[in-house]
């Protein structure tokens, strides 16, 4: 029989976090949550020791007769096998080309066929269609708005990184519209004023015609850039995450008024599970290795 709790990771350039997930009730057990801040730039053996510390430590009280982990982790990988293929980039260089799976399953003393990796966009959506805003949806897409864009395509259950951060759009790339720093640039061109983010902007957007003026280009920019693919793979759902979605309701009636124009039914939510919603991706990929 097997366990109804799952350790679900969320590993970025800077930290780890870990958390127990009970698959069965699909809730995350928030007392088991654990982080840690993490030099990615170290060698090999301080990362790992980091980060079994924090995987231990998220099991403590709640020891199982056998552990299943899911991690959720940036790419460039080899998700498959657990074998980073990170280099060039400004983090984790030390483990480029080692077998994470491998390694964590020999200091954890679990089997290897107990840890499964997944893409950190695609962990974002797994867990919005499996506990959040998309539960038991067929078709979702999925978005997180940031310092970049994230992105990642659910079919039939199972989520995939949709890579779409560089495809080409209007001027540039989706990332040079879809990111904080498209939202920095356009009011400064606007206003020739400086801001940190788009929660100053969202603070004043009605009092300042300028501010107005870029969240509705925004919205009107992403409804464009969502209709084609919306209809390329008959999304039901389109799930937005990041720090940009929580100023959604200041440009969702452009995006809603343009799909509807044009005749699309999709629903547009923003994510239920919010900053925990990788972390239970990640651990919901353990039922399907039961």
């Amino acid at each position: 029989m097997r366990s109804p709790i799952a350790l679900g990771i969320d590993i970025g350039g800077s930290h780890i976090t870990a958390a127990l997930v009970n698959i069965d009730t699909r809730t995350l057990i928030m007392e088991s949550i654990h982080r840690k801040m993490v030099n990615s730039q170290d060698l090999a053996h301080n990362i790992f020791d980091a980060w079994c510390e924090v995987i231990n430590d998220a099991y403590k009280g709640y020891e199982t007769e056998t552990k299943y982990i899911g991690i959720a982790m940036p790419g460039p990988f080899d998700y498959e096998n657990g074998i980073c293929l990170i280099k060039e980039q400004d983090k984790f260089q030390a483990l480029y080309q080692l077998n994470l799976k491998e390694e964590l399953a020999s200091r954890l003393n679990i089997p290897a066929t107990n840890i499964y990796f997944i893409n950190d966009a695609a962990s974002f959506l797994q867990g919005e269609v499996f506990a959040g805003g998309a539960n038991d949806t067929n078709n979702v897409l999925g978005f997180t708005l940031g310092t970049g864009l994230g992105s990642s395509i659910c079919t039939n259950g199972k989520a995939i990184d949709a890579e779409l951060w560089n495809a080409p759009f209007l001027n540039g790339i989706a990332e040079d519209y879809f990111s904080t720093r498209w939202f920095v640039k356009r009011y400064f061109q606007l206003s020739g004023r400086a801001l940190e983010g788009v929660k100053d902007l969202a603070d004043f957007v009605n009092i300042d015609i300028h501010a107005k003026q870029v969240f509705k280009e925004f919205g009107n920019n992403f409804a464009q850039f969502m209709m084609p693919l919306i209809k390329k793979h008959h999304a039901e759902v389109v799930i937005i995450g990041g720090n940009i979605a929580q100023a959604f309701n200041v440009f969702s009636t452009n995006v809603i008024d343009i799909l509807e124009h044009n005749q699309f039914k999709t629903k547009i939510k923003i994510s239920k599970l919010k900053e925990h919603a990788a972390l239970i991706g990640a651990a919901s990929c353990c039922h399907m290795i039961y």
